[in-house]
């Protein structure tokens, strides 16, 4: 390999590896709060609230039922 191009790799790769980590790192955002509140409880997502450190999204259910469900905004877990 060319030694002008190694350190670029180098670099590159080293980038590449710190963005695969991100996810782990990132907070999760508003859309994926409802996602993974949807999948908990299905129906129409009807505000999607930031209260740190958590999401709290209310859905509206096929029975006319409001649920709140707490998403955390460090891993997307479900909490309550």
């Amino acid at each position: 390999m060319n030694a002008l191009l190694k350190p670029s790799f180098r670099t590159l790769l080293c980038a590449l590896l710190v963005a695969s980590a991100l996810p782990a790192w990132a907070d999760v955002g508003r859309d994926e709060a409802a996602a993974a509140a949807q999948r908990v409880t299905a129906g129409r997502v009807l505000a999607v609230e930031r209260a740190e450190p958590v999401w709290r999204v209310k859905i509206l259910s096929a029975k006319g039922e409001v649920r709140v469900i707490v998403v955390d905004a460090a891993s997307g877990r479900v909490v309550g």
